[in-house]
Parts: structure tokens; sequence; C-alpha cells
């Protein structure tokens, strides 16, 4: 249970979207320094209709939860007290940030909640609130993006800054003078929470938590110090501040999530569970290592002190923590989104060197192959699949079919023989032998 008086801290932090991630990242690392000393706390808000089961789950518990980091040698379970409210709508949001006392707005809204190509109603409600806090006299504010994807801060200032500039000039000043974005790179493991995690805490720990969240022990945040206003001292609880976080963005997106990709429709294809069975095998483990030696990382920048080998094992440790079980299904979530940016720029940066593509271009075919003979009701959901799913059909019949989706392939690939090559040779190997067996 928390050690410090939670009616003593201070709100200075509105999260929207406090989903498993936050309560496992942020508002974790807000608890621990609250425990010494801090009086930083975060008020959670919710736009969406799932956000109320959440807000009536914390609002039951005195905005308390759960939080079970397992390892291989079991669970460890520590009461969280950093989230001290939750409110809900787009009207409290634009109360909560006209508030001159809020210092961070921040944000885990997902890779897809800053897209404009449609209408989108989560970042015209960010605007709206923020144009509340300029009427109410623009107070400087740090908008901090927690989301999963490369230049986070550059991308939220960027969808922003777009709408507001439909609302008027003095928006925009407002954000350009008194606001800051800083980019960020998190990282930690953190599945889906069942039915069998709730039991396993009543049953053997006696807590009754209605939504408790499940996370591996690691965790990362690089962050970059560029708050308008204040901010807790991170530093102190391991979070690493720098200038340098593009960098840690490349470990991360193309060692981290490119094998997560790598692995998650040859072993869905397979018919394997979890990714500790996956990287158990011999074979996968193998396969995955000569992916991050050969064609990950020969495309990266050394961090100094930071080997980039170092963080490879570190990724394959994660991978066969038995205590996390994460599921490959929740690896296959929205392939056409995530090849693009996790995977795609090795190839073709190995295309550039004249290096090894055969690693990605079997991961690529298992996607082609899982989208292709997995029955639709059995997939995992993917927000622009529609097209990638057509292109798979066709594969089946001509596997150069699929290097048609333009949404994944980038022209340097389409026209690449030698990568097309490599995909089709891969193709007609798992169809021939399995994706297991491809490995080899």
């Amino acid at each position: 249970m928390p050690h410090y008086d939670r009616t003593a801290l201070v709100p200075r932090i509105l999260h929207l979207g406090v989903g498993g991630f936050h309560r496992a990242h942020l508002a974790r690392y807000v608890d621990e320094l609250a425990e010494s000393g801090s009086d930083w706390a975060i008020r959670g808000v919710g736009l969406l209709d799932v956000d109320a089961k959440m807000a009536d789950v914390l609002s039951a518990q005195d905005d308390l939860y759960t939080l079970i980091a397992r390892d291989s040698d079991g669970s460890h379970p520590n009461v969280v007290g950093s989230v001290v409210d939750f409110v809900l709508g787009s009207g409290a949001l634009a109360r909560a940030v006209a508030d001159p006392a809020l210092a961070i707005l921040s944000l885990t809204i997902t890779e897809g909640g800053y897209a404009l190509e449609r209408p989108n109603a989560t970042i015209e409600a960010i605007v709206d609130a923020l144009d509340a806090r300029r009427s109410a006299g623009g107070a400087p504010l740090t908008i901090l993006s927690c989301d999963n994807l490369p230049g986070n801060g550059t991308v939220a200032r960027e969808a922003i800054t777009r709408v507001a500039a439909t609302r008027g000039d003095r928006l925009v000043r407002y954000l350009e003078s008194s606001c800051t974005f800083p980019n960020s790179m998190v990282d930690r493991i953190t599945p889906q929470t069942t039915d069998a995690d709730r039991a396993w805490l009543r049953d053997e720990v006696g807590i009754d938590d209605g939504w408790p969240v499940v996370c591996e022990p690691f965790r990362q945040w690089v962050l970059e110090d560029a708050f308008a206003v204040g901010r807790p001292q991170f530093e102190d609880v391991g979070v690493l501040l720098t200038d340098r976080v593009h960098d840690w963005e490349l470990y991360k997106l193309r060692m981290l999530n490119a094998t997560h990709s790598c692995m998650a429709y040859l072993m869905a294809v397979a018919g394997v569970v979890y990714v500790d069975e996956a990287i158990a095998n011999p074979v996968v483990r193998a396969y995955l290592e000569r992916f991050l030696s050969t064609e990950a990382i020969p495309t990266l920048a050394e961090i100094p002190g930071h080997p980039a080998a170092d963080y490879a094992e570190t990724v394959l440790e994660r991978f066969a923590n038995t205590g996390v079980r994460d599921q490959i299904g929740r690896l296959c979530i929205d392939g056409t989104a995530k090849f693009p940016t996790f995977l795609i720029p090795t190839v073709e940066r190995q295309l550039e060197l004249g290096g090894p593509v055969e690693c990605a271009a079997l991961a690529l075919a298992g996607w082609a192959r899982y989208l292709g003979t997995v029955p639709t009701a059995d997939r995992a959901s993917d927000s622009h699949g529609a097209r990638s799913a057509e292109l798979a059909r066709r594969a089946l019949d001509d596997p150069r079919a699929f290097l048609d989706l333009d949404l994944v392939f980038t022209p340097r690939l389409r026209e690449s023989e030698r990568f097309a090559d490599a995909f089709v040779r891969a193709y007609a190997d798992i169809a021939a032998r399995g994706s297991i067996a491809a490995m080899t």
C-alpha cells in the first residue's frame, strides 16, 4: 500500500487515456516519487465509452489499483496511489486544462489517436481545452505524449496545431509561445488484464481489484527535458533525460518493436499463443538473433555507453519472461500501421547497404500468409486491414501481388528485385514447410 498521505498530493498532471500502459508507466513513476516526498499526483480524464467503466472501477477503489510486475520467478504486486481523481467528458477535460495550477497534460491516445485523415474527436477536444486555458489567462503548459510512436511530441504538436489553426491565430500563438511538446521513448510490456489475473490477486494476495494491471519488471522512459512550467524529479526514479531521444527510439523501434512484428505472424500461423513459448523454441530464437545481429543493428547509430548488442540481448531476455504471458495475438494488432515504422526502414537501409533482407522478408511473408489463411474472425484487428487482406488473398496464387500494398511497401521495396525474390522465396517456404521450419 502507499506509505504517503494521498490527501496532500496535488494533481498537477492531467492524463488523457488512463489504460493499462499509463498505469504501469507514468503513474508508477509518479507513485514512486510520492513515496520519496513528492506531492505531484495525476487526475485521469476519459473521452471514450470504455473510460466510463474505468472511472467506475477506480472510483469504487478510491482511485487505487494494483500493479502486478511478473517475471519468471513470480508476481510482485504494489498498490499505486498516484491517481487521485478521474473525470469524464470533453467538458471536464476543458475545465481541468483551464486550471492554471495544471502543469502537464499527458496523453496515451494510441498511435492512431493523432491521425487527421478524418475528423478526430480526441484532438478536437484537446484543442478546445487548450483554447479554454488560453481564454483563462494562457498559463504555460507541457503537452506530454506517452504514446509509442517516433517523435511523439512532434506528432502531438503538429496534430494539435493543425486543428488549432482552424480556430484562429490567437490559439496558435499561445501554443507556440507558452506550450512545449517533449519527445519521449516509452517502454514496458503490459498485456491485457484477464479474469485470471483478478482471481489470482483476490485468492493469493487478498486484494479485490476490479481492474489491476499486469506488466513486466522492465521499464524505460527516455525523455526530453523540455517542460513549460515545472515537472516531477523524474530522474530520481530512473527516467533518462537526454537530447538523444531519437536514437533511443530507433533502438526500440528496430529491435524491440520490429522483433515483435517479426515473430508475431509467423508464430500465429504456427498456432503459438504466448511470446515466452515462442522464444523458448531454439529455431525461433536463432531466427530473431540473426535478424537483430545481421539486419537491425547494422542500421543503427550506437549510443555511447549503451551498445546496441546489449539492448538486443535485453529484448530477448524480456521475451523469455514466463510470468508476464504476453500474447502473440496482441502483437498481431495493426500490422498495416506497424510495419512501415518498425521494419520497413531497416529493409530500405539494408538495400542501400547491399546487406541481408531475408529475415525481414520472411516476417512480411508470414504476415501475408496470416492474412491469407487465418479466418477473418480469428485475426487481430487492423485499422487499415481491408486492402492488406485483399492482396493477401491474391498472394495465395501470386505471392508477389502482396507487394502492391503501398500502405506498407515503399517504391524502393516494390522496385527491388532482390527484396521481391526474397519475399517470394520466403512465402513459398512457409507454404511448403510451415512458418517455424522456414526460419531455419
